[in-house]
């Protein structure tokens, strides 16, 4: 079977709420990183056979196949077709599957693969939203076949943290204390130039401007819960944002044609869910599926991403399947660095494939929890 190569990876800064990026159309805002990384190499646009892309909230701005208008936006070959997919938060990262199965297939040669997510123009659940104000039905209740498998059981991504903090028995002060590691790491990361090469700046911003130095534990603790009684806050849960990132996914012929280096190879590809009332829960079963389907080790690993949508995700995580911290997230995560959800799968692979190169690691597993109880993982290889 064919290979599946990442040439590059590059992403946009993240912006906070009410921040540098609000202002931005979210076709311009994806755009962004697209044009970046076609301007890095020098072949003919045209020749990219599709873009696979990433985005959920797919509304407004954001309608209307934004992989399509967001190439058309970067101003390259306009007969280069686009598709947006929703896998909830792994969006991004199952567009770059996509890309990747597209090439490993032989049927494409030059793919485009990222995603974006607009949350100060378009906020978590405004689709929800939207569709109840014109009467519509919730997703989740009302469904003969929903109704009899979950009943009216409240599918809310708060109350699953929750449930994961009680059931791995994870205290609100471990979890203030993950934050705040969260915070450190990605402004320490921030300093010593770790993202450099991964941010290309836009509106005049260089760097993430959700990481927040003066993050205490004392100021952690002082937050008051989301629901009365629980553990979960605002500063131990990831953050609303705006950012974008795009990759460029090759086959071998591809590279020799076009003289491209490759950064990284697809090593492992897979998705897996678990039970949607629990929601978070999903990187556990398919990590150990990946583990089992791809013959490979947790010790093989030298680096992983795994989005810290609540502090008690990766830290269940973590615990359930012996991974050490250090291992993971080391340029901090989603709690420091937000969680723009459609574009987090293809931004945490930038950071990842960056990170194997500066620490000289071979393997990186990245996964995220998602809707729907879903998690993907993808194993690449720093060549």
């Amino acid at each position: 079977m064919p290979e599946a190569y990442i040439v590059d990876a590059v992403r946009s800064p993240v912006g906070r709420k009410k921040g540098s990026l609000a202002h931005l159309h979210p076709a311009d805002l994806a755009a962004h990183p697209i044009r970046a990384l076609m301007a890095r190499h020098d072949f003919d646009s045209a020749l990219v056979e599709d873009v696979v892309w990433g985005c959920t909230e797919t509304i407004g701005g954001q309608a209307g196949d934004i992989g399509r208008t967001a190439w058309l936006a970067a101003g390259l070959a306009e007969d280069v077709p686009g598709v947006t997919i929703d896998r909830q938060c792994g969006s991004a990262q199952q567009a770059v599957h996509f890309a990747a199965q597209g090439v490993m297939s032989g049927t494409q040669d030059i793919v485009v693969a990222g995603g974006s997510q607009a949350m100060n123009r378009i906020p978590i659940m405004a689709a929800m939203t939207a569709g109840a104000a014109y009467g519509f039905e919730s997703p989740f209740t009302g469904a003969k076949g929903w109704d009899a498998r979950y009943g009216d059981e409240e599918v809310n991504q708060i109350r699953s943290a929750e449930m994961i903090a009680e059931k791995w028995q994870i205290s609100r002060e471990e979890m203030d204390a993950f934050a705040f590691e969260s915070h450190r790491r990605a402004q320490h990361a921030t300093e010593a130039g770790w993202f450099r090469n991964e941010i290309v700046p836009l509106e005049g911003l260089d760097r993430d401007e959700t990481i927040r130095p003066g993050t205490t534990l004392e100021g952690l603790a002082s937050l008051n819960p989301v629901r009365e009684g629980g553990r979960v806050t605002a500063g131990n849960a990831s953050q609303n944002s705006d950012c974008a990132a795009a990759l460029l996914i090759v086959s071998e012929r591809a590279m020799k044609e076009h003289n491209l280096k490759p950064r990284a190879r697809i090593h492992h590809m897979s998705v897996r869910a678990d039970n949607p009332v629990w929601m978070l829960t999903g990187p556990i079963p398919a990590t150990r599926y990946a583990m089992q389907k791809s013959g490979m080790k947790l010790s093989d690993i030298d680096l992983f991403e795994c989005n810290e949508a609540f502090a008690s995700v990766p830290m269940a995580w973590m615990k359930e399947l012996g991974i050490p911290h250090e291992k993971v997230n080391v340029s901090g995560g989603a709690i420091a660095l937000g969680h723009p959800i459609g574009s987090t799968g293809a931004k945490l692979m930038t950071t990842l494939l960056n990170a194997l190169e500066r620490t000289g690691g071979r393997y990186g597993l990245q996964t995220m929890c998602e809707g729907g109880g879903q998690a993907n993982v993808t194993i690449i290889e720093r060549l």
